[in-house]
């Protein structure tokens, strides 16, 4: 895929330590934002803010998609490394988010264990998740929907 062309590189990089503020970028803002879409321009700020987090579990579910689509993804993998924090799934996001799968299952519909595991990492890490995905909007005070 390719950048949107309002999309800058000259925003600062992740530092080591996390900042205050801080930005879960799913897989929907990222696909959004490499596609140069009105939604994309909207994650944009979040996504060159240097405050953004990438779950593991986002790279997987674009890499599956780049795939079906045929398109390459190094390119946009290396710019997602660069200017996000990517953070693994370890023990305590799973936990919670296999709690949250079942929790939230049950009331709305196709709601997915990614989805969980983007809600968890947002929550322990107290950040808002950047998306547009249907299955947060409930989820106002959690999330900044992109569309």
């Amino acid at each position: 895929m390719r950048r949107s062309p309002e999309t800058s590189t000259d925003s600062g990089r992740v530092t080591s330590s996390m900042p205050a503020e801080m930005w879960v970028i799913d897989s929907f803002a990222w696909f959004e934002y490499f596609s140069g879409t009105k939604a994309g321009a909207r994650a944009l700020p979040f996504i060159e803010s240097s405050k953004g987090i990438t779950p593991t579990i986002v790279i997987a579910e674009l890499s599956e998609k780049y795939r079906r689509e045929k398109v390459a993804f190094d390119e946009d993998l290396d710019f997602i490394i660069s200017r996000t924090r990517v953070l693994p799934l370890d023990t305590r996001i799973a936990e919670k988010a296999g709690a949250l799968s079942h929790e939230r299952k049950r009331s709305v519909k196709r709601w997915g264990l990614a989805d969980s595991i983007v809600l968890a990492t947002a929550r322990e890490y107290k950040a808002k998740i950047v998306t547009g995905d249907e299955h947060f909007r409930d989820l106002a005070d959690e999330t900044i929907m992109i569309k």
